[in-house]
């Protein structure tokens, strides 16, 4: 029931994120003003209508509603515990600069407006990979388990090279070859990434799904249906696929929430998976605060 009132949340936190204004890859940007309004007229925030009010820390709030920020940090508002114009929640004002990541630049994101809109891709991406690739391992797993002979050699070596080569570099891999390509838009760049993980998804569900399938196909009930004059393409749809689905359903629900985690592990070591610097995916939404954290503190 735990695990159920999670998925409903994910569910509900995903419909919530398409209905939320601006598009995941043009996030909603706000403005820094140290003061009711800029002070400067020049100033690319003069005419932001999302203009936020704030202050230096050590000094007196010009207005009321206005946010205190670090004197070192005028873009980086700290979390709030009451309902703020930036969000409904306590996480609803921490901010993070965007455009060129410079701590002084008076642009900044609602990490609230990022982590909504982040749902719809990095919940959207996830299913899509971990779908995609439970079908492509399923497939080749119960031809390769069914079958035998040469058809599981040439599969399950497939599929041992693939997983000799780490996650982290063969995704980055095909990244790099497809920037090269020219895929250097925001679509494109999703597709990209979405097709880099695929890549290396599948061949760990050919393995549960032809070990699985090693065992159903001495089963009794394929052995009648063999023997009742069944091809080996109705035996494998109407048996071995349907029961070697539930180890693969139990590996995809723990596969979904990897994604995002692997996104942000490339983006914090520095590697540019989008053609801009923040964007509200999860993965580089957490890649981007903790590194913020890390230059506060430093």
């Amino acid at each position: 029931m735990v695990g159920l009132i999670v998925l409903v949340l994910f569910a509900v936190a995903f419909v919530y994120g398409v209905t939320y204004p601006a598009s995941p890859s043009d996030p909603i940007q706000y403005c820094a003003s140290n003061g009711p309004v800029p002070v400067d007229p020049t100033s690319p925030c003069s005419l932001d209508p999302n203009t936020v009010c704030t202050y230096p820390q050590g000094t007196v709030s010009p207005a009321p509603g206005c946010y205190q920020t670090p004197s070192q940090y005028p873009n980086f508002i700290a979390p709030t515990f009451s309902l703020t114009s930036l969000g409904a929640f306590p996480m609803g004002s921490l901010v993070y600069p965007a455009t060129n990541l410079n701590h002084n630049d008076p642009f900044f994101y609602n990490t609230y407006d990022m982590l909504v809109k982040g749902t719809v891709v990095s919940i959207g991406i996830s299913v899509i990979i971990v779908a995609t690739g439970a079908v492509i391992g399923l497939v080749l797993g119960a031809l390769s388990g069914y079958f035998g002979g040469w058809i599981d050699e040439v599969v399950m070596r497939l599929t041992d090279i693939f997983l000799s080569v780490p996650a982290i570099l063969l995704v980055i891999g095909v990244i790099i070859v497809g920037k090269s390509a020219g895929f250097v838009d925001f679509n494109p760049t999703l597709a990209l990434i979405v097709v880099a993980f695929i890549t290396v998804w599948w061949p760990l569900y050919a393995r549960i799904v032809r070990s699985q399938a090693l065992i159903v196909r001495e089963q009794r009930y394929v052995e009648a249906a063999r023997a009742s004059g069944a091809s080996h393409g109705r035996i494998i749809r109407k048996h071995i696929v349907p029961n070697s689905m539930y180890p693969v359903f139990v590996q995809m629900s723990l596969d979904v929430g990897s994604i995002p985690l692997l996104v942000a592990a490339i983006v914090f070591i520095g590697f540019v998976l989008f053609p801009f610097p923040l964007i509200s995916e999860w993965g580089s939404v957490a890649a981007a605060g903790a590194s913020l954290l890390t230059s506060i503190f430093d």
